[in-house]
């Protein structure tokens, strides 16, 4: 079964996602040791908390620089699942205004409501809607499928050719991102089901 190195650095519950990845046919690790994370086939940065806690988390671990080598140089699948997905961002205000690990070109910035009886944090089940683009990370799952969601930042796409999915909350903001083979998804693939699970499929065929 493929090796699949989930990223420890502090942030959240891994073993969810882990079980997840396990139930789905691949391996998991979690580590943040450098000799776990260049042996695996693919990588997987969870994430729960403030960007500026998780960037400073990464930094003091190393994490950034063997990310860079690993994912941007070699090629390595890569996904980032919420807290995860907003790191590969340039910019994040959440804790204080943050560099990120710069992978896509945005800023992730605090929802803001568009409606009276919208509430905050945005936790719960919500649409992910794609135009239809040849995507793998979304292959045989319908544009309107509904994912698990639990956060108060998103993150906004400078380049549209990063922007993949949206979900219409609070005007609409990007719930799948990606560059190359390194992908984000601002929803919890591990608590989403069989659609969940699915594209935890998707992404082990990488």
């Amino acid at each position: 079964m493929k090796k699949v190195a989930i990223i420890e650095y502090g942030m959240g519950n891994l073993h969810s996602v882990a079980r997840a990845v396990e139930e789905c046919g691949g391996t998991p690790i979690i580590s943040d040791r450098r000799a776990d994370v260049e042996d695996a086939a693919s990588v997987i940065l969870p994430g729960v908390g403030s960007f500026a806690a998780g960037m400073r988390n990464i930094r003091e671990r190393g994490l950034d620089e063997l990310l860079v080598r690993h994912v941007l140089e070699r090629g390595i699948p890569f996904l980032g699942v919420c807290l995860g997905m907003q790191l590969m961002a340039a910019r994040g205000e959440e804790g204080g205004d943050t560099a990120g690990l710069g992978w896509i070109d945005g800023e992730v910035r605090r929802l803001r409501p568009d409606a009276p009886g919208v509430r905050l944090p945005h936790v719960g089940w919500n649409n992910v809607l794609y135009d239809g683009l040849p995507c793998p990370l979304l292959k045989g799952i319908p544009s309107g499928k509904d994912f698990y969601f639990v956060h108060s930042f998103a993150l906004t796409c400078r380049r549209q050719e990063d922007f993949l999915a949206r979900t219409p909350y609070c005007g609409g903001f990007a719930s799948v991102i990606g560059r190359g083979r390194a992908f984000g998804v601002q929803f919890h693939p591990e608590k989403s089901q069989r659609a969940g699970f699915q594209l935890l499929k998707n992404f082990l065929d990488l």
